[in-house]
């Protein structure tokens, strides 16, 4: 069966004088479902049912599980700290080049955590409504090599040793890609490359070490009708160019308060790239009354009015605290704003 493609609804909706509205939700929901992040980030049954749960209050048009971005390096063995109301983290641990290869060897396919976020993504396949579409995160290769090496080595490593930073990059595509597979498998019909680590770097570096990996990733995806996003945090305004050129769907950005300008990029951008973004999920959508959202969300539409290529979202995920009077009154408005 034709998966269903994330660029063919937007373009519909579109011509219908709407827009896909696609708040990077799953924090806010775990206390929906009465559970709490840690016991949801690793039992697939509590996970889907905080999915279960946004998806039946808010309605979006794509929902994303939980975001993690330590899955992939506990899978290969990184020391990984588990809070139970924060996302799972991963402190800096020891790394030698020579660690590759027994890296190398370790199968993430039989790791519990990866089959936790493969069994959820099943379960939002099976469980959720079909208008809806299911996406999975992963994490982009850079920001894996930064996890397992060090944030200040990799930068330090992608100006002054880029071999020692490709050898593991060419590690962490292989990692990400197998688990890419698994999640398509599945039934992912979106996949989030989360590269936020790479925002440090200038151009020829994010080209070097993430989006000449990413492509292989968006090529995959292609043949298996999967449509591909890659979100970076921060302003990414100068990488906006490389992300785009890896060939993927679209590109999330943050929001205008770290320095990033939507309508500015539409005109960088070919109008074959969605463009997702940028309401701030830690300041109006946090902090804000649902009157300040409403304001934010129809000042970004008519901004943006004139491209078609245009999602309204939030810059990241947002906060578990977040109001869900703000959460509703983003969806209201949203979905009822008319493309003039």
């Amino acid at each position: 069966m034709k998966r269903r493609n994330l660029i063919e609804i937007v373009q519909q909706k579109y011509k219908d004088k709407k827009r896909a509205v696609v708040p990077l939700l799953g924090f806010p929901g775990v206390e929906i479902a009465g559970t709490n992040i840690k016991i949801a980030q690793q039992n697939y049954g509590e996970h889907y049912k905080v999915m279960r749960k946004l998806v039946e209050m808010f309605e979006p048009d794509l929902i994303f599980p939980l975001m993690d971005l330590s899955v992939e390096a506990n899978a290969l063995g990184r020391y990984t700290v588990f809070p139970k109301e924060e996302s799972a983290t991963v402190p800096k641990d020891k790394f030698a080049l020579s660690d590759i290869e027994k890296i190398r060897e370790i199968n993430i396919s039989l790791d519990s955590r990866i089959i936790g976020y493969v069994n959820t993504v099943k379960l939002m396949k099976l469980g959720l409504d079909e208008k809806v579409l299911k996406g999975a995160y992963v994490i982009g290769p850079y920001s894996l090599a930064a996890l397992i090496m060090g944030a200040d080595e990799a930068a330090m490593c992608s100006l002054l040793e880029p071999e020692k930073l490709t050898k593991l990059c060419e590690l962490t595509i292989e990692k990400i890609h197998e688990y890419v597979n698994m999640l398509v498998t599945a039934g992912a019909e979106v996949i989030c490359i989360l590269e936020p680590t790479a925002v440090m770097l200038g151009p020829r570096q994010f080209r070097e070490f993430s989006a000449r990996y990413v492509k292989h990733i968006v090529d995959s995806c292609k043949l298996s009708g999967v449509s591909t996003i890659y979100h970076t945090c921060g302003n990414t305004t100068h990488l906006v160019n490389e992300m785009a050129n890896s060939g993927v769907d679209g590109v999330s950005l943050d929001s205008k308060e770290v320095g990033v300008d939507l309508k500015e990029i539409a005109k960088i951008l070919t109008r074959y790239v969605l463009i997702i973004g940028n309401v701030n999920p830690s300041g109006v959508m946090l902090r804000g009354k649902p009157e300040d959202v409403r304001k934010e969300v129809i000042y970004l539409m008519e901004m943006m009015d004139p491209y078609a290529n245009f999602v309204l979202s939030t810059g990241c995920d947002l906060p578990q605290e977040t109001p869900l009077e703000n959460i509703r009154a983003f969806m209201e408005t949203g979905r009822n704003y008319k493309i003039k």
